[in-house]
């Protein structure tokens, strides 16, 4: 079932994604550094992890913000 939603209401909710993909992009960031010297792979996941949530912060800006990100190709 879907249900049927305002542009308010779509905007609040994609500007509560963007703050929760900013938080996961921190605490990532922040694994990956607390691993780097003892678990290589684990850093690497956490790594990788990150930059996903880098993506997906700049499609939400971009979505909110349109062009915040004009410089980037």
């Amino acid at each position: 079932m879907t249900d049927v939603v305002d542009s308010d209401e779509l905007l609040r909710r994609m500007q509560r994604a963007r703050a929760w993909a900013r938080q996961e992009e921190r605490t990532w960031r922040g694994r990956s550094e607390e691993l780097r010297a003892t678990d290589p792979e684990g850093a690497r996941d956490a790594a990788v992890r990150t930059l996903t949530y880098e993506t997906v912060l700049a499609v939400l800006d971009e979505i909110l913000t349109p062009g915040k990100h004009a410089d980037h190709p």
